[in-house]
């Protein structure tokens, strides 16, 4: 691989800053000549590559790559060429193009990585000093080396290096060869044991994967930078520090060994709130088909919607929380008929643990539009058309909007005009009344 370098107006030279031999073009092999390039002459303000699975992840499944990570944590902007467009990077191509032909055409095959090298440096180093260039003066003979300038040391003071724990950076020296003792793995952040913390940008499908399971965070949030906090029992995502989402791990500590080799950190405490002090009880059931569960020999009111599903509740002296299991979502408040004495009696009672939150994140709900093509979510009617009758649609219903999501591709956004709660999730005929 190699870079190039450029002017403060964004002008690139026609100078070579990095070019390093390996092996396999992998994610750590680039990152390795990249970290020391940016340790030696500072960070710049951008960089271009193409669209190599080693530079970027975003036209992928698995999330953000180390390349890009580097690149967000010390604010370079990454710019990628189009896709089969070699011409928007063509001093880089027209470099490699020179390499080849003056070097390594005529070449018999070197013995080890380390003696490439060795050969890239110094063709590197009479390439820079030694070859003048018409694009920089077409009157005077002016070398690259004579107009390529390394960030100033105080403006690379301003802000500290960041780089992953297991790339160790490289000491700034004045011969840039690569040695093997170069290549050898730097010593990784060691591991507590207990729970650690990584980056991961949500696809634009709002899909992202992580140790081979998905986690869904729709579209709406594709972009944004999802700090995982991951122990054995539960795996939290947050967002600019305030949790979103928590489920119940399926990771082993194999799995989170592997994660830190992948540059994982070790985690401070739970993001979840402290359990409170209370006499609160927790209790778990599961609810009737018409809502109801029973509680000490009293049948008590749910939702409807919650029929079916187990559930926990969480019994203070005066209101039941019905919450999710798995993110501890608050899903109904009831009013509490019993005593805190029947409470501690319940089978399988135990000490509450933090209050349930209400969910921020939209409900995902579907409706069969009408002959006439109306839908009726939360009481409120909606006309969408004749065209459009009949049809199975999905909306997605929050507190202050219904985003509808029509089949020609289109999401029509209506304001939410009433505060009844969703009743109904699955799309259901529309009924008939009957003329008398």
């Amino acid at each position: 691989m190699c870079g190039q370098g450029g002017d403060r107006r964004g002008r690139p030279f026609p100078v070579c800053v990095l070019a390093a031999v390996v092996e396999r073009a992998t994610g750590r092999a680039v990152c390795l000549p990249f970290a020391r390039a940016l340790q030696r002459f500072g960070v710049p303000e951008e960089v271009l590559t193409d669209n190599g699975r080693q530079f970027t992840g975003r036209f992928g499944k698995g999330g953000e790559v180390l390349f890009d990570k580097i690149c967000r944590k010390n604010a370079i902007t990454h710019r990628l060429t189009a896709p089969a467009s070699p011409n928007q990077n063509g001093k880089v191509e027209r470099f490699h193009l020179t390499l080849r032909r003056e070097l390594l055409d005529d070449h018999q095959p070197y013995l080890s990585v380390a003696a490439a090298q060795a050969a890239v440096d110094g063709f590197v180093a009479q390439y820079n000093t030694d070859r003048p260039h018409q694009r920089l003066d077409e009157r005077a003979p002016v070398m690259p080396a004579d107009r390529f300038r390394p960030a100033p040391q105080d403006e690379q003071e301003l802000l500290e290096l960041w780089l992953p724990p297991h790339l160790a950076p490289a000491e700034p020296t004045d011969h840039e060869a690569v040695t093997d003792d170069a290549d050898v793995l730097p010593v990784r952040q060691s591991w507590s044991g207990g729970p650690i913390e990584f980056d991961r940008i949500v696809p634009p499908s709002g899909n992202l994967q992580v140790a081979g399971k998905q986690f869904w965070l729709g579209p709406q949030r594709a972009g944004q930078v999802l700090r995982f906090w991951v122990d054995v029992n539960l795996i939290h995502l947050l967002v600019a520090g305030a949790r979103i989402k928590t489920v119940r791990s399926h990771l082993t500590v194999n799995d989170i060994a592997r994660l830190v080799a992948d540059g994982a950190t070790n985690a401070g405490p739970s993001p979840l709130p402290q359990i409170e002090r209370s006499d609160a009880i927790e209790v778990e059931r599961i609810v009737a088909r018409g809502g109801t569960v029973a509680l000490a020999g009293q049948v008590l009111v749910a939702a409807e919607i919650l029929g079916g599903r187990r559930v926990g509740i969480r019994i203070e002296p005066a209101t039941l929380m019905f919450y999710d299991l798995d993110t501890r979502e608050l899903l109904r408040v009831r009013p509490n008929p019993q005593t805190m004495d029947q409470a501690r009696q319940l089978r399988g009672g135990r000490p509450a643990g933090p209050p349930p939150r209400p969910s921020v994140e939209p409900v995902r709900v579907q409706r069969r539009a009408s002959n006439s093509g109306v839908i009726m979510v939360c009481g409120q009617k909606v006309s969408l058309g004749r065209a459009h009758k009949h049809q199975t649609l999905t909306i997605w219903v929050s507190e202050t909007t219904r985003a509808i999501e029509l089949d020609d591709e289109e999401t029509r956004v209506v304001r939410r005009t009433t505060t009844l709660p969703i009743r109904n999730i699955k799309a259901e005929r529309p009924r008939h009344v009957s003329s008398q």
